[in-house]
Parts: C-alpha cells; sequence; structure tokens
C-alpha cells in the first residue's frame, strides 16, 4: 500500500487554528493589568530628558505616584512644570552611594508600609564609544560606572522596599547587549545589564519581585546625540600617538563619523514612546513580560542578527564603518 507522506488539509487547518487559539490566549493575557494605580509608587532614574521624562508624564497621567529622579536642577524643574502636583522629582547622581541613600531615605518615606511598586533604572550614557583602540580604561569606567554599577547599586539599595510590594524592576538595556558593534563601555554595560536582569529574576522570583528588560533599537534622544558623539570622538583621536592614527589614514577620522551620520540618520526613530509603552506595560500589565524589544530596527533587523553566525553579523556590521588604509585593498 502507498504511504501518504504528507500532512492532510485538515492536519494543516488544526496546526493553524491551534496555533491562532494560542496567539488570540497569549494576546488577552498580555493586556490584563494591575489593579489600583492610585496606590501605587514607581521610581523612576534619568528623568531630565529622554526615555525618563516622558515615561515619568506618561506614569503620572495613568494615575500612579511617580518619584522622578534627575541628574540636574534643570531637569527636574522641567519635569514638574510638565506633570502634575502628583509627581514628586529630586536629584539622583546613581554612581554616588551617599546619593542613592539619600534616595532610598526620601521614597521611603514617601511610600510608607506599602513599598514600592516598580524601579525603572534608566539612567545611562554612551560616551566614550568608538573604535577600542582609540580608549584609555578610565573611558570603559566613566560608562560602566553608570549604566551598569549605578544600575546594580540603585537596585541592591532599593530592594527591600520592592519586597515589601511584591513589586517590578525595569532595566534599560539595549540592542547592543544583544550585539556588540563598537568599542568603549556601552555595550560592555548593557551585557551587562542583561546578565545582571537574569540573575536579579531567577533571585526575586520566590519573594514575587518581577523583573523586565527593555531593549531598544536606536532612538534620538541624549545619549544618539551625533554633536556630543562626535566631539568626544575627536577628543579621543587628537590624543592618540601618530603611529596609531598612521595606521587608520589621514582621513578615517572624518570617514567614521560621517558613515555614523549616516547610519545613525538611517536607524535613529523619533519616536521614543515605543520605548516608554514597554516600560508602562512591564510596570502595569499582570503579567509583564522578561523581554522587550522596541522599535522596528530591534524586532526586525538586530536582534534576529544577533541569532546569526558571527561572521554574518560581522559582515553586516562591518559594511556600517570605514577600513583603515591598510585594510582598503585587502
Amino acid at each position: 500500500f502507498k504511504i501518504n507522506r504528507y500532512p492532510s488539509h485538515l492536519a494543516v487547518t488544526c496546526a493553524l487554528l491551534l496555533v491562532t487559539l494560542a496567539a488570540v490566549r497569549w494576546h488577552i493575557r498580555d493586556s490584563y493589568k494591575v489593579d489600583g494605580f492610585s496606590q501605587k509608587h514607581v521610581f523612576i532614574t534619568g528623568c531630565d530628558s529622554g526615555f525618563g521624562h516622558l515615561l515619568a508624564r506618561q506614569l503620572d497621567g495613568k494615575g500612579l505616584h511617580v518619584v522622578a529622579a534627575c541628574l540636574t536642577e534643570k531637569g527636574a524643574a522641567d519635569l514638574t512644570a510638565a506633570a502634575s502636583s502628583r509627581l514628586k522629582t529630586l536629584l539622583l547622581n546613581v554612581t554616588d552611594s551617599a546619593s542613592i541613600g539619600r534616595a532610598v531615605e526620601s521614597v521611603s518615606k514617601e511610600v510608607g508600609e506599602r513599598g514600592l511598586w516598580g524601579l525603572v533604572n534608566n539612567a545611562g550614557r554612551s560616551v566614550p564609544i568608538g573604535p577600542t583602540e582609540w580608549m584609555k580604561l578610565e573611558d570603559f569606567t566613566k560608562v560602566l560606572d553608570v549604566n551598569l554599577i549605578g544600575v546594580i547599586e540603585v537596585t541592591l539599595q532599593f530592594l527591600p522596599l520592592l519586597k515589601k510590594a511584591q513589586g517590578r524592576v525595569v532595566n534599560v538595556a539595549s540592542v547592543l547587549g544583544r550585539l556588540s558593534l563598537t568599542g568603549g563601555g556601552y555595550c560592555l554595560s548593557k551585557w551587562g545589564v542583561e546578565a545582571f536582569s537574569d540573575s536579579l529574576r531567577r533571585d526575586m522570583h520566590p519573594f514575587g519581585i518581577k523583573v523586565s528588560i527593555i531593549e531598544p533599537g536606536f532612538f534620538k534622544t541624549a545619549v544618539t546625540r551625533l554633536d556630543l558623539i562626535e566631539a568626544d570622538l575627536r577628543r579621543l583621536w587628537t590624543r592618540l600617538p601618530q603611529d596609531v592614527k598612521d595606521s587608520y589614514g589621514e582621513t578615517y577620522f572624518d570617514d567614521y563619523v560621517k558613515a555614523q551620520n549616516f547610519s545613525m540618520g538611517l536607524l535613529c526613530s523619533p519616536d521614543i514612546s515605543k520605548v516608554t509603552r514597554c516600560m508602562e506595560h512591564a510596570l502595569t500589565a499582570r503579567f509583564p513580560r522578561t523581554r522587550y524589544s522596541a522599535g522596528w530596527d530591534a524586532k526586525l533587523f538586530w536582534i534576529p542578527l544577533s541569532y546569526l553566525p558571527s561572521c554574518v553579523s560581522d559582515f553586516v556590521t562591518n559594511m556600517f564603518l570605514p577600513l583603515p588604509k591598510n585594510q582598503r585593498n585587502v
């Protein structure tokens, strides 16, 4: 007798139906929200501008009690003017243990016995960033101290308040925590945030604390300001020994800046609400996701690329950068 090697139309239809039902069930489950927004407090770092500033206003508009940490007096004043009287601001330097301690004390008085529902580690910096050979150790530590050590210390100091409320931790990583595109401390710090968040999530699960990671693609914020990045790149290039400059070629710096401006202009989205909506979901959903990718480039390009063999990802990322002079004809 002849064996039918191909599934029947009925089997295919059933499989498609099961997939559709699973997708609908996931979507419904994903839409469930927690109750009592007016009783919940959220602490956000890095609220002077960008994601933190918009998220603070967004959550304030939803009725949550927001304590927004800013680095500067101006950032705090601008946010206060744009929000309701319910929102509170304070000054915070995430690289200063004493500053973090003062923030914990202030938030503790604000939340009382209810505890802290949400901690959003959003504060970050990008520069110095560029070719690895152009860096010194202190260039790495400037970024790591804010983006990774700051995240760790803020989280550790706020954990007692989070345990009281069985709350949420939302850590802002990046697609560059999946795929290193450039030298300096930025990619290192974001890979570290991914690892720290994974271990924290598992360790805090028995206490009812949920941990989510936000992995944005490229967005127009202070972190991606081209004038600041170019100025710091020029500082790095200027201090290089002449033999190192010669190995790259006299036009390399200008070519590097042009390539960077082109790629950032192509990829950076001005709609930062794509990121803050992910943050809001992580804080308000009954079943928050472990990871959120934000932006078309993250979903369709960078994260898929990170799963491909290194030879493929290296080829693609190298297309965005110029070659040193002695490699141009190789």
